[in-house]
């Protein structure tokens, strides 16, 4: 599972600028997640409305891209220690990542397994419940100041010169400031825990270097179809955060599942 995240603050401002080159994996009880990355790359983690997605009808090469059925899918979709997650709530994060595993499809040439996915989909936002219920009761709230810093990290991680760009930058996509301050406020409030509760260290130079190492050495391996990798002083604040993240991601995943033995769920897909 990815840290944090039900929104569309990290699906429309994940860093790209290395995206492509360093990837997380990331994963919901044992299963493989279709997302990716929350603070620094790979693709946006669980569940957005995915409204900035380039997928948008096409896929690219003059077919009509596949669509999302969300047919089957109740009314309640998970109950979570007394919490449902509606329909709604799941329909806007299954259709963000069936449009990410579209993307995917045109690359591998594997049509989606809908079936799976909606799985996936819901036993992340399962997981993020449990985990936002846990960061409550911890005691754990965003004030403005904080909700002000993480809309500025997002900012500076792509590029953009303040958290008021970032909130008009979802406006056009139909986010209210809001919304999109509400879901600065989850985000902070879930990586605050996680912080706490695990043992997230920043990596050293050294570890930074054998990670970059084995980039270039993947990269020379794939004999020029991909960019070329840019200097290690260039991405080291990146592979960084990636570093960071994937530490996060992991433990959400730990906390998550024990959180889900000791309470109350039913999912219903």
């Amino acid at each position: 599972m990815k840290v944090p995240s039900t929104s569309k603050l990290r699906t429309t401002f994940a860093a790209v600028s290395f995206a492509a080159i360093v990837a997380l994996t990331g994963c919901s009880d044992d299963q493989a997640a279709p997302t990716g990355a929350s603070d620094g790359g790979g693709q946006p983690p669980a569940a957005s409305d995915g409204g900035g997605s380039p997928l948008a009808g096409s896929d690219g090469g003059g077919q009509a891209a596949p669509e999302a059925d969300v047919s089957d899918v109740p009314d309640v979709v998970a109950e979570v220690n007394g919490e449902k997650i509606a329909k709604d709530e799941f329909v806007t994060a299954y259709e963000s990542q069936f449009q990410q595993a579209a993307m995917q499809q045109q690359s591998t040439g594997q049509e989606v397994d809908q079936t799976e996915l909606k799985k996936q989909v819901a036993n992340q936002l399962v997981d993020n419940r449990l985990l936002q219920q846990a960061a409550g009761d911890a005691g754990i709230e965003a004030t403005d100041a904080d909700i002000d810093a993480t809309l500025e990290e997002i900012a500076a991680q792509n590029n953009m010169g303040s958290a008021d760009e970032v909130i008009a930058a979802l406006e056009q996509q139909g986010m209210s400031e809001e919304d999109v301050r509400s879901d600065a406020a989850s985000q902070f409030t879930l990586t605050t825990f996680i912080e706490q509760e695990a043992d997230v260290k920043e990596p050293t130079d050294e570890e930074l270097k054998a990670q970059y190492d084995e980039l270039v050495a993947q990269q020379s391996q794939a004999g020029g179809q991909q960019s070329e990798v840019p200097p290690f002083e260039e991405v080291k604040d990146q592979l960084a955060q990636q570093a960071v993240s994937q530490q996060q991601n992991e433990a959400a995943t730990e906390i998550a599942s024990g959180l889900r033995e000791q309470g109350d769920v039913t999912v219903n897909i």
